[in-house]
């Protein structure tokens, strides 16, 4: 054999990347292709500025040679890994490459994986995953499981300590779904499905027949089980949502959000007088109302269409990201079920875990009453709403917009649960009930004894409105900070942020607390 110069290593080593960036070639390619699906690499391309992507591993392979696995040759074993810019700020990621053996996790598949995400813990990057995979590799058995095991240990490593984004864009089935479960953002595709056992195990186990979307698709994920947070129509929504959600983001909890471009307007807005109803039984969309205290009313929604009596997402005050949590009076009059209270917790708790101050616009008539909530749980579902404004130590600036009754008040961020900064609208009723329901029970025997009881109960209610249902009462008790024109919401929102922005708050020594199951 000739001696090789180093021209023909490098031409190898040119063939041989080629051979196995091409994964499972071009015929499982232009099958994926076919199915409106774009390549591990090709959403990596898409998510990643141009030209960035570091790749990890290419060459690295199973050592598995049980069931056909010693002739096989999977290219890089399934996964495409690395790092990447993404506006200009590095993440680390992971792509499952469904046209090699279907994107089945394998032992070094997963390991691959676990080093890209012990990777974005060491350095402090968000961590991005693509879900595109068969599930578990049969052929490896119990190493597969094994290499599964990893990556669950490792999201609880990251959780809490940089940003994780899981992106379901084909099928995600059985043990693989609990690890988009336990990141922080799920976004999936509607040509995707996410579930433990699929339609026929179940048909088998149960006798109850439905069909993969039905049971694990996009729609079914956001309006039934809240699964995930965001749905894209394809590939390239999903991953364009990814890159907007990261642009909120700071990189690891040891930092802030960037500033972006920041919008100094504070001018009154009397637009803000019109949106909230005098009447407390009319509704109105609150998203109206965060889009006017946003930066050029920008807000990204999360959890669009589940649990919509209450409303959660990212917006910007004067470039600095803020959460947004509000009360939905257009779906269910804005009360506090069992799903709003787990969706509103799970997003403070996450806000909170990266050093993003909240913003809570209340009006919400109390928790939903009735035999199904209270036997489903509503007490503890409710408590981690308390528990998760409680345990803040971002800043909390609260504006009470029209109702605030009993515990649900307490639960949206009141001043006894730790807001820093409380307002309210003159439209505000901060009482522990609603004046019909407490006039009945503080002048009962008045109104009993009354010769006209129905005008005398309409007096008492309007009465215990006069004193109770205001924000004055509140406030002369030093529970609301002022009492403003809905007009300046915006200036007095972005003036107690800017206030708040060195906070500190130092809690008792301990490992964690218990959250409420």
């Amino acid at each position: 054999m000739a001696a090789q110069t180093m021209t023909d290593l490098v031409t190898q080593l040119a063939d041989k990347r080629a051979e196995t960036e091409a994964g499972g070639g071009p015929k499982r390619i232009e099958k994926q292709h076919a199915q409106g699906k774009k390549t591990a690499r090709e959403r990596l391309d898409t998510l990643l500025d141009h030209d960035t992507f570091q790749e990890v591993g290419l060459f690295r392979k199973n050592r598995t040679v049980t069931f056909g696995m010693d002739t096989a040759d999977p290219a890089a074993d399934g996964v495409v890994t690395g790092s990447g810019l993404v506006r200009g700020r590095p993440i680390n990621v992971a792509s499952q490459d469904f046209t090699v053996m279907g994107g089945s996790a394998g032992e070094t598949h997963s390991i691959k994986v676990v080093a890209m995400m012990e990777a974005a813990l060491q350095n402090g990057n968000p961590f991005v995953f693509i879900n595109d995979s068969g599930g578990a590799r049969v052929q490896e058995g119990i190493d597969s499981l094994s290499g599964y095991g990893q990556v669950f240990y490792a999201n609880v490593k990251l959780s809490g300590v940089v940003p994780q984004i899981s992106v379901i864009c084909g099928p995600c089935a059985g043990g693989a779904a609990y690890s988009p479960a336990l990141t922080d953002f799920i976004i999936q595709t509607r040509k995707a499905n996410m579930f433990i056992t699929g339609p026929g195990v179940i048909k088998q186990v149960t006798g109850e027949e439905v069909t993969q979307d039905e049971l694990g698709g996009a729609d079914a994920h956001m309006q039934k089980s809240g699964v995930i947070h965001f749905v894209a129509d394809d590939d390239d929504q999903a991953l364009l949502i990814a890159s907007k959600l990261l642009s909120f983001l700071p990189q690891n909890n040891g930092e802030e959000a960037p500033i972006v471009d920041p919008d100094m307007t504070v001018e009154p807005d009397e637009s803000l007088r019109d949106i909230v109803p005098l009447e407390g039984t009319r509704g109105y969309d609150v998203r109206e109302i965060i889009r006017k205290i946003a930066d050029r009313g920008d807000f990204l929604e999360v959890h669009a269409q589940y649990a919509m009596n209450i409303v959660v997402g990212f917006g910007r005050v004067n470039g600095r990201t803020v959460g947004f949590v509000a009360n939905q009076p257009s779906a269910m009059a804005g009360v506090l079920d069992i799903n709003a209270s787990d969706k509103g917790s799970r997003f403070v708790r996450f806000c909170d875990s990266f050093n993003i101050p909240i913003v809570t616009l209340v009006d919400v008539p109390g928790f939903l009453p009735g035999v199904a909530q209270e036997h489903g749980g509503i007490i503890r579902h409710g408590a981690k709403l308390l528990f998760a404004y409680s345990a803040c130590t971002v800043p909390l600036v609260t504006v009470v917009l029209r109702k605030a009754y009993g515990g649900a008040y307490l639960a949206m961020a009141c001043r006894d649960l730790g807001a820093d900064a409380v307002f309210a609208w003159p439209t505000a009723e901060i009482a522990v009930m609603g004046a019909e329901g407490a006039a009945a029970v503080v002048f009962a025997s008045q109104i009993k004894a009354a010769e006209d009881p129905v005008a005398k109960k309409a007096e008492m209610i309007q009465e215990y409105r006069d004193t109770f249902a205001t924000p004055f009462m509140a406030a002369s008790r030093g529970l609301v900070d002022d009492i403003i024109d809905p007009a300046v919401t915006r200036a007095k929102v972005a003036f107690a942020l800017e206030q708040l922005a060195g906070k500190r708050k130092l809690r008792p020594a301990k490992k964690h607390g218990v959250f409420p199951s």
